[in-house]
């Protein structure tokens, strides 16, 4: 199977679909509404009320809307990586690899925060691997700092984000002391035009909504929550030490572009524990870039009994924890 998703052929999409529905059909049988865990932002609670009074309340139209967004997340990182030529050839491997590992936990299935920031930052991350070539990048600097803005009214914590907008302009550029004052005035934007609207509208007690946020070092008991961090961490540094073998031969963007994905993982690893009540639900945030790195698991492992029997094992943990665990 691993053979097909390796090759960039469009009618591979058609086979993604079927993967899809293999890999998610259980969060079909047991569907779930959306979150609500007193961490979610204003913008969310209103494009959830708008989404109920559309449909109405159905766990099903739910969870079907979340796969629908995790598979457009999916092919969206594809045609990026595919632009940016991370790998060799065109590839639906990071499309396979984030679509088997956002299987590992329920919780990355329900419609959440954290699914339509993960929306928001594959534009941030196209545009970070832009910067390299910028002779001014004074207009995509201020852009993706107002979208990391518009996350952060989705999901308060997510503008931690910041650092991986600030690291990558160390990684990507020389430093350039305007770029990083215009990425902050980027990021408060979109508070400061909330805050106008909802003032000119005698509604400014929704404004105090907005910043919900702690610090939270939690004891993690359910086993199934660790089961999906010891796969997604093993598969993580398995990818980057093999990446180590092909990293050399790529030119300088291409390698900047690994970096800064190293740099999205750990900042995406950090941000739930800046929750009001932490989950690890917003670890899908980091499943993103870190599917990537899966990608290259398969990617590098050029014997293809060896890379299905890795990827078998892996779908064959991910349907035991959801058919026959408890």
């Amino acid at each position: 199977m691993v053979k097909f998703f390796r090759s960039g052929n469009p009618l591979t999409v058609l086979l993604l679909l079927i993967y899809t529905l293999l890999v998610k059909f259980y969060y079909l049988l047991h569907p779930s509404t959306f979150v609500a865990d007193g961490s979610e932002g204003l913008l969310y609670d209103l494009l959830v009320k708008w989404i109920q009074r559309a449909i109405g309340n159905s766990p099903y139209l739910f969870t079907s809307l979340a796969i629908l967004l995790l598979l457009l997340q999916a092919l969206l990182v594809t045609k990026i990586v595919n632009h940016q030529r991370l790998f060799a050839k065109a590839t639906y491997l990071p499309a396979m690899s984030y679509m088997l590992f956002t299987s590992l936990l329920e919780g990355w299935n329900v419609f959440s925060p954290a699914l339509l920031v993960n929306l928001v930052m594959l534009w941030v991350f196209s545009s970070i691997t832009l910067l390299y070539t910028r002779t001014s990048a004074r207009d995509v600097v201020f852009n993706i700092g107002f979208a990391l803005g518009v996350c952060g009214l989705f999901y308060f914590p997510s503008v931690v984000f910041c650092l991986l907008l600030l690291l990558s302009l160390l990684i990507m550029r020389p430093f350039r002391l305007a770029e990083w004052i215009i990425a902050v005035l980027g990021l408060i934007c979109p508070l400061y035009l909330l805050g106008t609207y909802l003032y000119l509208t005698d509604q400014w007690s929704l404004f105090t909504r907005i910043p919900r946020m702690g610090i939270n070092f939690p004891v993690i008991a359910d086993y199934k929550v660790w089961g999906a961090l010891v796969v997604s961490i093993f598969f993580f540094v398995l990818g980057w030490l093999l990446l180590q073998t092909s990293i050399k031969k790529m030119l300088i963007q291409g390698r900047k572009i690994w970096s800064v994905l190293i740099v999205y993982v750990f900042v995406a690893m950090v941000v739930p524990f800046f929750n009001v009540h932490f989950s690890p639900l917003y670890w899908l945030m980091a499943i993103l870039p870190l599917s990537l790195f899966v990608a290259n698991v398969y990617w590098s492992i050029r014997n293809n009994t060896v890379a299905n029997i890795i990827h078998f094992i892996t779908l064959a943990y991910v349907i035991i924890m959801q058919y026959f665990s408890r």
